[in-house]
């Protein structure tokens, strides 16, 4: 089901230390319905993370956690910013990343919905995220998971990269990545310009190890906070 364009596209990472790992894994599963509820909110997921290297479990990161969301308006996005379970994620958080952003493409689901509608193509090389998102079809994760090490290694040597994130619903099977870029023309040197990414391009048509998945570009409005000690400032 394809979506309106939102208005504004929100990432949240919370990063909690080892004593509040057990209340934000509580957390996940307690906070999807207040808010699946907020006024003004068009599509949600509350996400675990990883290094995003290989995709399995072992790059599960239990000290982060994270919020994607889609926006009628950008007032609902501000309102939410005093809700309950912002509040709550903050008082367990030592750390956290807020980005905003607003859709430049998007191609693909995500279970079985556009959340970010068709975006007109428009000219622009500010500041960019990505999100991608997948759901393996099991019987051929494991060819997947062995083709993944060189595409990660060959990401984080890009220029222009800013952070990447893997993020997922569950550490096996529902798994994607947030990456941040200081411009358009760095994200697209990834993209096209590495052979690693070009050559998993070529085998996913070939193989088919998605049974659903999604290609989004974003322009950040703003990015402020770190993951992991590494700190993001764009658009302040």
């Amino acid at each position: 089901m394809s979506q309106p364009v939102p208005a504004l596209v929100t990432l949240d990472l919370w990063g909690v230390r080892r004593g509040r790992v057990p209340s934000a894994v509580v957390a996940m599963a307690r906070d999807r319905r207040p808010v699946r509820r907020t006024p003004g909110l068009t599509f949600a997921k509350l996400l675990g993370t990883g290094d995003g290297r290989t995709f399995t479990a072992r790059d599960a990161d239990p000290h982060h956690w994270g919020l994607i969301a889609t926006w009628a308006d950008i007032e609902a996005a501000d309102r939410f910013e005093s809700s309950r379970v912002v509040s709550r994620w903050n008082a367990r958080a030592y750390e956290r990343l807020a980005v905003r952003m607003t859709p430049l493409s998007s191609q693909g689901r995500w279970s079985g919905r556009e959340p970010f509608g068709r975006p007109v193509a428009q000219p622009y090389d500010g500041p960019v995220a990505a999100v991608t998102r997948a759901r393996l079809r099991p019987r051929l994760a494991a060819t997947f998971w062995r083709a993944v090490p060189p595409v990660s290694l060959a990401l984080r040597r890009s220029p222009g990269l800013l952070l990447a994130v893997g993020i997922g619903e569950a550490p096996i099977g529902l798994q994607g990545t947030f990456s941040l870029w200081e411009s358009a023309q760095a994200l697209r040197g990834f993209a096209h310009g590495a052979p690693e990414h070009r050559e998993v391009i070529r085998r996913t048509r070939d193989t088919g190890w998605y049974a659903e998945e999604l290609f989004a570009r974003f322009a950040v409005v703003r990015a402020v906070g770190s993951v992991g000690g590494t700190r993001v400032e764009v658009g302040t």
